[in-house]
């Protein structure tokens, strides 16, 4: 592809977005990424893009001193997330946004490459390093086994960070983790990561809970349910996302608080 590594504009957990080209970037993985994850998001985003999700386009694919990378649509705007910390856009605002963006993932044909969550976890789980007790590990395969598969398209990560604010209107990224699972493991997945996860780094913990609720609200509505019927719908994934967070690389503080819930969830359950 035509192009040259310019200024880095910005830096998530498994990759670096850099200037490559006029109204293109490359969001670039970082060593030791695994080749799947870019093959992945590009079949994703070339996938929902096709069915009338808003995300960037996809140019093309490179290769950087053995670093994998995808040329995307440069988005210029700020995110969702800086936003509400300024105030520009009110909690009610955001809930409304992601909660459409929700909806539209949700609607959208399910892409062959997308695994289960079922799948996803045992895997993790055979591999796993002891983040999470063979006990657990068990007992939270059985839990999924018990709830409905679902097979619709979870995007897994669809929190305020993730959505860019163009002129054109909201684009929703970083698709690399999505699954195959019911739309109530999507909003156990944003619960756990704006109830849970934001308050530990956020200036302010009532911001990502009060945007939380929001979209609860705003997407029980949309579904033509009560917000009571989806909590319900979402509370037995709950310890399936918190087993999710717990396998990735998160401080051991917060892991033990994590595993903590995770075994009150289970009991719950039983």
């Amino acid at each position: 592809m035509q192009g040259s590594l310019g200024e880095k504009i910005g830096e998530g957990a498994y990759s670096e977005a850099y200037v490559w080209a006029p109204g293109q970037v490359v969001k670039l993985f970082k060593p030791g990424v695994s080749r799947w994850m870019p093959w992945f998001e590009v079949r994703m985003l070339r996938a929902v893009l096709a069915a009338g999700v808003p995300v960037p386009e996809v140019f093309g694919e490179v290769t950087l001193e053995e670093r994998f990378g995808i040329v995307l649509r440069r988005l210029d705007g700020p995110t969702l997330l800086q936003l509400t910390r300024t105030g520009a856009v009110t909690f009610e605002q955001a809930g409304a946004i992601i909660a459409a963006l929700a909806m539209s993932v949700h609607k959208t044909p399910l892409p062959p490459e997308v695994i289960s969550i079922r799948d996803y976890m045992e895997n993790e789980l055979q591999a796993d390093d002891g983040k999470v007790p063979k006990r657990i590990a068990a007992e939270i395969l059985a839990l999924i086994d018990r709830l409905p598969p679902g097979d619709g398209l979870c995007h897994s990560d669809l929190s305020p960070g993730n959505v860019i604010m163009t002129a054109e209107g909201p684009r929703l990224v970083d698709w690399s983790g999505a699954r195959r699972g019911p739309a109530a493991l999507e909003l156990g997945f944003l619960h756990i990561i704006l109830s849970e996860l934001g308050p530990e780094i956020a200036d302010n913990p009532e911001r990502p809970r009060a945007t939380n609720a929001a979209v609860q609200s705003e997407y029980a509505r949309l579904a033509g349910m009560s917000l009571a019927d989806l909590t319900s719908a979402m509370e037995p994934y709950l310890p399936i996302v918190r087993t999710f967070v717990v396998l990735g690389n998160v401080v051991p503080s917060l892991r033990e608080r994590l595993l903590q819930r995770i075994e009150a969830g289970l009991r719950s359950e039983v």
